[in-house]
């Protein structure tokens, strides 16, 4: 039966708290796009994504208007492009067509400029990671990722050792435009196959030749929710997040099936992930503040973030069979008005924020570092979040703008959903190069025999 309070809750989530479907991303296959040569493999790729993903936009445009949600972003996540060119030629011709696709389907990015490198370098894998840097500079809507190490088969040292030199290559190329690059570039640790959340979506091997998913946001509501509870215990808490995540994950679910229908595609997940903005009142940091903390980033800080991110996922599993992606709370420092503030006044450091990853959905994301910060360095910072990954068995990320010529406190601007804030101070003062340059693989741990 329609409950006419709850009509009435979710309008209001809608216009006063920001709850918005942050994207519809489609995910198309392209393993059968295989040329002859490199230049027919491009054309069929543009034709593949053209045709699937003609609709997409048109599509969530209707919907947003007939049920007056909020649709912000239409994405397209491809196979990794590393798989295309095992069979030889520059990847650079994968971007510029991938960027053909954009700027035809009206998309807002198309993600997998990407490697799976997590046990070690295949054909094609080297190449295309070597291309990044140039392949971001050269386009707009083209987002990269390569994963570097899995809970099963460990850290790939000499993929870190190299992920740490694009990085930082990346920024560089992109010096003239506030090191856009690598906002675009993340490394992860046990990166899933269903992310619909850029800069790190994919389309798996695992996933069906096309598939809609579905990602949801709302720090807002959680927020505005909390706000109503001043005196209740932590346990109410967790209760409240644990309502109000599956009222947002419904609607996630609505979208999803709609779009699925209208666009002939099977509908694949809904990844529930408090995707913050810039914007008042769409924080993660403030639902850690409503909690009790004066601050984000001060002791208790991790704490809070564990009690948000386990009911986030609690409540969704409850509404929706299809909940996947990554699904819980990030914490990206520069699209998130909270953090942003936290970073500023010095209440935030790097070192807390590494603690905070072990309990959210992904890692450190969005963070500005100092542009002398070297390769192995950035390499360094890969590796200490990859080992939180590996160990722990989640997702973990790495998304670093070293800030070409700027140094700690200064700020970086970015604009729109990527925001801006203060350059983070990174511990410069003694180097990691020998541990990076042994290179090798860090093995599994033990928790990964699990067969």
């Amino acid at each position: 039966m329609i409950n006419l309070n709850d009509i009435m809750e979710t309008i209001n989530m809608i216009s006063e708290e920001n709850l918005d479907i942050r994207t519809i991303t489609m995910g198309i296959s392209l393993l059968d796009c295989a040329g002859p040569d490199i230049k027919s493999s491009c054309e069929r790729v543009y034709d593949k994504i053209t045709r699937k993903a003609e609709h997409l936009v048109k599509t969530g445009e209707d919907i947003e208007r007939e049920y007056g949600i909020p649709i912000i972003n239409k994405r397209i996540s491809v196979t990794p492009i590393a798989l295309l060119a095992a069979a030889g030629g520059d990847p650079l011709l994968y971007a510029k067509a991938l960027q053909r696709a954009a700027d035809s389907t009206g998309v807002n990015f198309i993600g997998g400029y990407s490697a799976l490198v997590h046990k070690g370098f295949s054909a094609g894998d080297e190449a295309l990671i070597r291309s990044i840097p140039e392949a971001l500079a050269i386009t707009e809507n083209i987002c990269s990722s390569v994963n570097i190490g899995s809970t099963k088969s460990g850290i790939n040292m000499d993929a870190v050792k190299l992920m740490g030199e694009t990085v930082r290559q990346t920024a560089e190329r992109t010096a003239d435009r506030d090191c856009i690059g690598c906002a675009k570039l993340v490394v992860f640790c046990n990166a899933v196959e269903d992310n619909p959340f850029m800069a790190g979506a994919f389309h798996g091997i695992g996933e069906p030749d096309c598939v809609v998913h579905v990602g949801v946001s709302g720090p807002g509501v959680v927020q505005a929710a909390l706000k109503k509870c001043p005196d209740g215990d932590l346990g109410r808490l967790a209760e409240i997040i644990k309502r109000t995540a599956f009222k947002i994950t419904r609607m996630g679910q609505l979208v999803g099936t709609e779009a699925s229908k209208r666009l002939g595609v099977q509908f694949g997940i809904v990844d529930l992930s408090l995707a913050p903005t810039p914007a008042v009142g769409d924080s993660v940091a403030h639902i850690l503040e409503e909690m009790g903390l004066e601050t984000c980033g001060i002791h208790g800080t991790t704490a809070a973030l564990a009690l948000l991110n386990d009911a986030v996922k609690k409540g969704g599993v409850m509404a929706s069979s299809s909940v996947g992606g990554l699904s819980g709370a990030f914490i990206p420092v520069t699209e998130d008005a909270g953090m942003i503030d936290a970073a500023r006044s010095g209440d935030l450091l790097l070192e807390k924020l590494e603690a905070m990853t072990a309990v959210c959905s992904v890692g450190l994301d969005m963070i500005a570092v100092p542009g002398e910060t070297p390769a192995e360095v950035i390499s360094a910072i890969i590796a200490d979040e990859a080992a939180i990954g590996m160990v722990n068995t989640k997702t973990t990320a790495v998304r670093v703008i070293p800030a070409i010529g700027k140094k700690a406190g200064e700020e970086l601007q970015f604009g729109g959903l990527l925001g801006s804030g203060p350059i983070m101070k990174v511990n410069l003062t003694k180097s990691p190069k020998r541990f990076i340059d042994r290179a090798g693989r860090i093995p599994a741990p033990l928790q990964s025999l699990k067969n």
